[in-house]
Protein backbone atom coordinates (compact mmCIF):
# COMPACT_ATOMS: atom_id res chain seq x y z
CA UNK A 1 0.00 0.00 0.00
CA UNK A 2 1.70 3.34 -0.40
CA UNK A 3 2.75 5.30 2.10
CA UNK A 4 2.13 9.38 3.18
CA UNK A 5 3.83 10.59 4.20
CA UNK A 6 6.91 8.67 2.90
CA UNK A 7 8.99 11.71 4.57
CA UNK A 8 8.13 11.93 8.46
CA UNK A 9 10.63 14.64 9.48
CA UNK A 10 10.98 12.65 12.71
CA UNK A 11 14.67 11.94 11.60
CA UNK A 12 14.49 8.17 12.01
CA UNK A 13 15.87 6.32 9.27
CA UNK A 14 13.27 3.42 7.67
CA UNK A 15 12.56 1.97 4.00
CA UNK A 16 9.36 3.95 3.36
CA UNK A 17 10.56 5.07 0.00
CA UNK A 18 9.94 1.93 -1.54
CA UNK A 19 6.19 2.40 -0.12
CA UNK A 20 5.85 5.00 -2.76
CA UNK A 21 2.94 4.39 -5.60
CA UNK A 22 3.68 4.54 -9.08
CA UNK A 23 4.70 7.95 -10.71
CA UNK A 24 2.23 9.83 -12.90
CA UNK A 25 2.03 8.76 -16.48
CA UNK A 26 3.59 11.74 -17.21
CA UNK A 27 7.16 11.13 -14.64
CA UNK A 28 6.89 7.46 -15.98
CA UNK A 29 11.19 6.87 -16.60
CA UNK A 30 12.16 3.58 -18.04
CA UNK A 31 15.86 3.82 -17.86
CA UNK A 32 18.13 0.55 -17.71
CA UNK A 33 19.41 -1.51 -17.30
CA UNK A 34 18.64 -1.08 -13.20
CA UNK A 35 22.02 -0.28 -11.50
CA UNK A 36 21.92 -1.19 -7.69
CA UNK A 37 21.43 1.86 -5.72
CA UNK A 38 24.43 2.87 -3.09
CA UNK A 39 24.79 1.51 0.03
CA UNK A 40 21.48 2.72 1.56
CA UNK A 41 23.15 3.01 5.25
CA UNK A 42 25.77 5.78 3.92
CA UNK A 43 24.61 9.11 4.59
CA UNK A 44 26.30 12.20 4.95
CA UNK A 45 29.12 11.41 7.20
CA UNK A 46 31.11 9.39 3.95
CA UNK A 47 31.66 13.44 3.12
CA UNK A 48 31.45 15.47 6.28
CA UNK A 49 30.18 14.58 10.15
CA UNK A 50 28.81 18.27 10.09
CA UNK A 51 26.41 17.78 7.57
CA UNK A 52 25.53 14.08 9.13
CA UNK A 53 24.61 16.56 12.37
CA UNK A 54 22.86 18.70 10.35
CA UNK A 55 20.68 15.68 8.99
CA UNK A 56 19.67 13.96 12.16
CA UNK A 57 19.36 17.61 14.26
CA UNK A 58 17.14 18.90 11.30
CA UNK A 59 14.06 20.48 12.30
CA UNK A 60 11.30 20.09 10.19
CA UNK A 61 7.73 22.01 9.62
CA UNK A 62 4.76 20.39 9.04
CA UNK A 63 4.52 22.59 5.82
CA UNK A 64 8.36 21.39 4.45
CA UNK A 65 6.91 17.30 5.36
CA UNK A 66 4.30 18.36 2.91
CA UNK A 67 5.91 19.77 0.00
CA UNK A 68 9.05 16.77 0.36
CA UNK A 69 6.10 14.30 -0.16
CA UNK A 70 4.49 16.07 -2.49
CA UNK A 71 7.91 16.54 -4.68
CA UNK A 72 8.44 12.67 -3.93
CA UNK A 73 5.08 11.58 -4.94
CA UNK A 74 5.11 13.67 -8.15
CA UNK A 75 8.38 13.38 -8.93
CA UNK A 76 9.30 16.69 -9.34
CA UNK A 77 12.24 18.86 -7.82
CA UNK A 78 11.95 20.64 -5.28
CA UNK A 79 12.99 24.77 -5.12
CA UNK A 80 13.36 25.69 -2.07
CA UNK A 81 13.53 29.51 -1.18
CA UNK A 82 14.17 31.70 1.91
CA UNK A 83 16.44 33.72 3.75
CA UNK A 84 20.41 32.07 4.72
CA UNK A 85 20.83 30.21 7.55
CA UNK A 86 16.83 28.97 7.33
CA UNK A 87 18.28 25.10 6.89
CA UNK A 88 17.67 24.79 2.70
CA UNK A 89 20.67 22.88 2.03
CA UNK A 90 20.19 20.90 5.29
CA UNK A 91 17.09 19.01 4.16
CA UNK A 92 18.25 17.42 1.52
CA UNK A 93 20.89 15.77 3.93
CA UNK A 94 17.86 15.18 6.38
CA UNK A 95 15.54 13.43 3.91
CA UNK A 96 18.58 11.39 2.09
CA UNK A 97 19.37 10.50 5.76
CA UNK A 98 15.55 9.37 6.79
CA UNK A 99 14.71 7.42 3.21
CA UNK A 100 18.17 5.90 3.13
CA UNK A 101 19.04 7.39 -0.49
CA UNK A 102 22.74 7.37 0.17
CA UNK A 103 25.68 10.18 0.31
CA UNK A 104 23.77 13.22 -1.09
CA UNK A 105 25.37 14.51 -4.47
CA UNK A 106 25.80 18.22 -4.48
CA UNK A 107 26.42 21.06 -7.10
CA UNK A 108 27.78 23.93 -5.75
CA UNK A 109 26.65 26.39 -8.37
CA UNK A 110 28.38 30.01 -9.43
CA UNK A 111 27.97 32.81 -12.30
CA UNK A 112 30.36 30.63 -14.40
CA UNK A 113 28.03 27.10 -13.77
CA UNK A 114 26.75 25.48 -17.24
CA UNK A 115 24.60 22.68 -17.75
CA UNK A 116 27.53 20.56 -18.70
CA UNK A 117 29.47 20.91 -15.84
CA UNK A 118 26.57 19.35 -14.11
CA UNK A 119 26.55 16.80 -16.35
CA UNK A 120 29.96 15.56 -17.17
CA UNK A 121 33.70 16.25 -17.22
CA UNK A 122 35.37 15.42 -20.54
CA UNK A 123 38.87 16.24 -20.90
CA UNK A 124 39.96 15.64 -24.40
CA UNK A 125 43.79 17.47 -24.13
CA UNK A 126 44.70 14.33 -20.99
CA UNK A 127 43.00 11.86 -23.74
CA UNK A 128 45.43 13.63 -26.89
CA UNK A 129 48.28 13.08 -24.05
CA UNK A 130 47.48 9.36 -23.73
CA UNK A 131 46.97 8.34 -27.24
CA UNK A 132 50.60 9.93 -28.20
CA UNK A 133 52.07 8.27 -25.29
CA UNK A 134 50.27 4.82 -26.79
CA UNK A 135 51.78 5.46 -29.83
CA UNK A 136 55.43 6.21 -28.76
CA UNK A 137 54.82 2.75 -27.25
CA UNK A 138 53.31 1.66 -30.10
CA UNK A 139 56.69 2.75 -32.15
CA UNK A 140 59.33 1.58 -30.20
CA UNK A 141 57.35 -1.62 -29.84
CA UNK A 142 57.90 -2.20 -33.90
CA UNK A 143 53.93 -2.20 -34.36
CA UNK A 144 51.51 -0.74 -37.06
CA UNK A 145 48.81 1.78 -36.33
CA UNK A 146 45.20 0.29 -36.58
CA UNK A 147 42.10 1.93 -37.14
CA UNK A 148 41.11 4.54 -34.17
CA UNK A 149 39.10 3.01 -31.24
CA UNK A 150 37.06 5.19 -29.16
CA UNK A 151 37.50 3.09 -26.00
CA UNK A 152 39.77 5.11 -24.35
CA UNK A 153 37.45 8.13 -24.12
CA UNK A 154 35.68 6.87 -20.90
CA UNK A 155 39.00 6.77 -19.12
CA UNK A 156 39.03 10.82 -19.61
CA UNK A 157 35.16 11.10 -18.48
CA UNK A 158 33.50 11.85 -15.57
CA UNK A 159 29.99 12.05 -14.88
CA UNK A 160 28.95 15.14 -12.66
CA UNK A 161 26.28 15.09 -10.13
CA UNK A 162 23.12 15.85 -11.82
CA UNK A 163 24.28 13.85 -14.33
CA UNK A 164 25.31 10.79 -11.65
CA UNK A 165 21.55 11.56 -9.76
CA UNK A 166 20.31 10.47 -13.53
CA UNK A 167 21.76 7.46 -13.92
CA UNK A 168 19.18 4.36 -13.78
CA UNK A 169 19.28 3.39 -9.90
CA UNK A 170 16.29 1.34 -8.53
CA UNK A 171 15.76 4.00 -6.16
CA UNK A 172 16.14 7.71 -6.05
CA UNK A 173 19.22 9.41 -5.48
CA UNK A 174 19.54 12.71 -3.26
CA UNK A 175 20.83 15.87 -5.51
CA UNK A 176 21.61 19.08 -4.26
CA UNK A 177 21.65 21.91 -6.60
CA UNK A 178 22.67 24.62 -4.24
CA UNK A 179 22.08 28.43 -4.75
CA UNK A 180 20.74 28.08 -8.28
CA UNK A 181 20.00 31.69 -7.56
CA UNK A 182 23.66 32.27 -7.98
CA UNK A 183 23.64 30.84 -12.02
CA UNK A 184 24.10 32.70 -14.99
CA UNK A 185 20.47 33.75 -16.44
CA UNK A 186 20.05 30.89 -18.88
CA UNK A 187 21.03 27.62 -16.38
CA UNK A 188 17.30 26.99 -15.27
CA UNK A 189 16.07 27.24 -18.97
CA UNK A 190 18.99 24.99 -19.52
CA UNK A 191 17.69 22.41 -16.85
CA UNK A 192 14.37 22.73 -18.19
CA UNK A 193 14.21 19.72 -20.46
CA UNK A 194 16.91 17.66 -18.45
CA UNK A 195 14.52 17.39 -15.77
CA UNK A 196 11.33 16.68 -17.70
CA UNK A 197 12.57 14.15 -19.52
CA UNK A 198 15.12 12.64 -16.79
CA UNK A 199 17.54 12.20 -19.79
CA UNK A 200 20.49 13.55 -20.98
CA UNK A 201 23.36 12.36 -24.57
CA UNK A 202 26.79 12.45 -23.95
CA UNK A 203 28.24 13.45 -27.31
CA UNK A 204 31.54 12.34 -26.91
CA UNK A 205 30.04 8.53 -26.38
CA UNK A 206 27.16 8.67 -29.11
CA UNK A 207 29.78 8.99 -31.38
CA UNK A 208 32.57 6.50 -30.07
CA UNK A 209 29.56 3.94 -29.68
CA UNK A 210 29.85 3.14 -33.41
CA UNK A 211 33.34 2.05 -32.81
CA UNK A 212 32.50 -0.68 -30.28
CA UNK A 213 30.86 -3.88 -30.59
CA UNK A 214 28.36 -3.67 -27.79
CA UNK A 215 28.18 0.46 -27.38
CA UNK A 216 29.11 0.02 -23.70
CA UNK A 217 31.47 2.71 -21.83
CA UNK A 218 32.52 2.37 -18.13
CA UNK A 219 32.43 5.89 -16.80
CA UNK A 220 33.32 7.49 -13.56
CA UNK A 221 30.42 8.54 -11.60
CA UNK A 222 30.54 11.37 -9.15
CA UNK A 223 32.04 10.87 -6.01
CA UNK A 224 33.34 8.03 -6.34
CA UNK A 225 35.85 5.57 -8.33
CA UNK A 226 33.18 3.06 -9.03
CA UNK A 227 32.30 2.96 -12.94
CA UNK A 228 29.24 2.57 -14.21
CA UNK A 229 27.64 1.41 -17.41
CA UNK A 230 26.28 4.18 -19.96
CA UNK A 231 25.32 2.56 -23.21
CA UNK A 232 25.66 4.04 -26.37
CA UNK A 233 25.75 7.82 -24.38
CA UNK A 234 22.76 7.60 -23.38
CA UNK A 235 21.50 7.98 -19.88
CA UNK A 236 17.89 7.65 -18.74
CA UNK A 237 16.88 7.49 -15.08
CA UNK A 238 14.47 4.92 -13.94
CA UNK A 239 13.74 6.21 -10.27
CA UNK A 240 13.45 9.87 -10.43
CA UNK A 241 15.78 11.61 -7.90
CA UNK A 242 14.83 13.56 -5.21
CA UNK A 243 16.30 17.11 -6.77
CA UNK A 244 16.24 19.90 -4.21
CA UNK A 245 17.34 23.19 -5.47
CA UNK A 246 17.81 25.95 -3.10
CA UNK A 247 17.77 29.60 -4.00
CA UNK A 248 18.02 32.79 -1.88
CA UNK A 249 15.70 35.10 -3.13
CA UNK A 250 18.14 37.21 -5.06
CA UNK A 251 16.47 36.87 -8.50
CA UNK A 252 13.57 35.40 -10.22
CA UNK A 253 13.11 32.58 -11.86
CA UNK A 254 11.28 31.83 -15.44
CA UNK A 255 6.97 30.36 -15.52
CA UNK A 256 8.01 27.59 -17.65
CA UNK A 257 11.13 26.80 -15.01
CA UNK A 258 8.46 27.18 -11.69
CA UNK A 259 5.73 25.36 -12.95
CA UNK A 260 8.28 22.60 -12.98
CA UNK A 261 9.29 22.20 -9.53
CA UNK A 262 7.03 22.20 -6.26
CA UNK A 263 8.20 25.08 -4.09
CA UNK A 264 8.96 25.82 -0.92
CA UNK A 265 9.17 29.22 1.38
CA UNK A 266 11.07 28.82 4.21
CA UNK A 267 10.76 31.37 6.74
CA UNK A 268 12.71 32.53 9.96
CA UNK A 269 11.74 30.35 12.63
CA UNK A 270 9.53 31.46 15.67
CA UNK A 271 10.34 30.96 19.51
CA UNK A 272 8.89 27.61 19.65
CA UNK A 273 10.55 26.37 16.08
CA UNK A 274 14.13 27.91 17.46
CA UNK A 275 13.78 26.00 21.21
CA UNK A 276 13.51 22.75 19.21
CA UNK A 277 15.93 23.59 17.07
CA UNK A 278 18.23 24.89 19.71
CA UNK A 279 17.41 21.11 22.18
CA UNK A 280 18.25 19.63 18.86
CA UNK A 281 21.49 20.71 18.78
CA UNK A 282 22.59 21.83 22.24
CA UNK A 283 19.88 20.45 24.43
CA UNK A 284 17.74 21.79 26.41
CA UNK A 285 17.60 25.43 26.68
CA UNK A 286 18.73 27.07 29.62
CA UNK A 287 17.47 30.47 30.99
CA UNK A 288 19.62 32.43 29.36
CA UNK A 289 19.99 30.50 26.42
CA UNK A 290 15.64 31.69 25.96
CA UNK A 291 17.05 35.11 27.01
CA UNK A 292 19.09 35.27 23.82
CA UNK A 293 16.41 33.28 21.66
CA UNK A 294 14.26 36.22 22.91
CA UNK A 295 16.48 39.00 21.72
CA UNK A 296 17.20 37.16 18.56
CA UNK A 297 13.38 36.95 17.44
CA UNK A 298 13.32 40.93 18.53
CA UNK A 299 16.47 41.65 16.58
CA UNK A 300 15.40 39.71 13.42
CA UNK A 301 12.13 41.70 12.88
CA UNK A 302 14.75 44.76 11.96
CA UNK A 303 17.10 42.78 9.98
CA UNK A 304 18.30 39.75 8.41
CA UNK A 305 19.88 37.01 10.76
CA UNK A 306 20.78 33.33 10.61
CA UNK A 307 19.98 30.93 13.09
CA UNK A 308 23.46 29.61 13.09
CA UNK A 309 24.17 32.78 14.53
CA UNK A 310 22.14 32.07 17.42
CA UNK A 311 23.59 28.21 17.92
CA UNK A 312 26.86 30.06 17.74
CA UNK A 313 26.01 32.62 20.72
CA UNK A 314 24.36 29.88 23.16
CA UNK A 315 27.39 27.54 22.66
CA UNK A 316 29.94 29.78 23.31
CA UNK A 317 27.23 31.51 26.41
CA UNK A 318 27.62 27.62 27.90
CA UNK A 319 31.22 27.25 27.31
CA UNK A 320 33.32 30.59 27.88
CA UNK A 321 33.62 31.49 31.41
CA UNK A 322 32.13 35.26 31.23
CA UNK A 323 30.18 37.02 33.38
CA UNK A 324 27.13 38.21 31.73
CA UNK A 325 27.83 41.61 30.87
CA UNK A 326 30.40 40.33 28.80
CA UNK A 327 28.29 37.34 27.56
CA UNK A 328 25.90 40.11 26.40
CA UNK A 329 28.45 41.99 24.67
CA UNK A 330 30.18 38.94 22.74
CA UNK A 331 26.54 37.55 21.58
CA UNK A 332 25.70 40.97 19.92
CA UNK A 333 29.17 40.43 18.08
CA UNK A 334 28.35 37.12 17.50
CA UNK A 335 25.10 38.16 15.85
CA UNK A 336 25.50 40.95 13.06
CA UNK A 337 22.76 41.98 10.61
CA UNK A 338 23.40 39.84 7.56
CA UNK A 339 23.54 42.24 4.26
CA UNK A 340 22.43 45.56 4.62
CA UNK A 341 23.03 47.40 8.28
CA UNK A 342 19.42 47.79 10.03
CA UNK A 343 18.20 50.75 11.23
CA UNK A 344 18.49 50.19 14.89
CA UNK A 345 21.58 48.55 16.66
CA UNK A 346 20.20 47.81 19.83
CA UNK A 347 20.73 44.74 21.72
Amino acid sequence: MPLWPVYTGTSEPHDGITKLPPPPPWRDFDGGPVLPAPDATADASAVSPDRTHRAETYQATPETVQLVNAALYLRRPLLVTGPPGTGKSSLVYAVARELRLGPVLRWNITSRSTLHDGLYQYDPLSRLYAARQEAGRTDRAGGTGGAESGSGIEHHLRLGPLGTALLPYGRPRALLIDEIDKSDLDLPNDLLNVLEEGQYEIPELVRAARLTPDGVAEVLADGTDERVPVARGRVRCRAFPFVVLTSNGEREFPPAFLRRCVTLHLRQPDDRHLAEIVRAHLGEPDAYARTLIERFLSRSGVGDLATDQLLNAIYLARSADLDAESLDRLAEQLMPYLGQTAQSDVF
